[in-house]
């Protein structure tokens, strides 16, 4: 099993609903045991280089998977896909001696 970062992206102009919350609520506990690290929101952001024009980053979350595939397939029923946003999702890669 090898860990995979996912990082939330929404359109620039996204601002959450009154369900917003219990949504990703939800969507977290039905990750069950593969949810590593629940992570955390962003409240600011500000890039350099290229990033994808036109969303930003909202939050992370760090799970377990098999390989690629099956990090993709946990993050296919994102609430951010709902929104208009996407997942980017990369392996970790762990430090020596961690």
């Amino acid at each position: 099993m090898g860990k995979y970062v996912f990082s939330f992206r929404v359109p620039a102009d996204y601002a959450p609903g009154a369900g917003t919350a219990a949504e990703w609520q939800a969507w977290f506990a039905g990750l069950g045991s593969a949810l590593v690290d629940v992570g955390n929101a962003v409240t600011d952001h500000a890039s350099i280089g290229e990033v994808g024009g036109g969303s930003r980053m909202v939050a992370y979350s760090v799970v377990s998977a098999e390989d690629m595939d099956s990090a993709l397939a946990l993050a296919k029923d994102c609430p951010v896909m709902r929104a208009g946003g996407g997942v980017e999702v990369g392996p970790v890669m762990e430090a020596a001696g961690s």
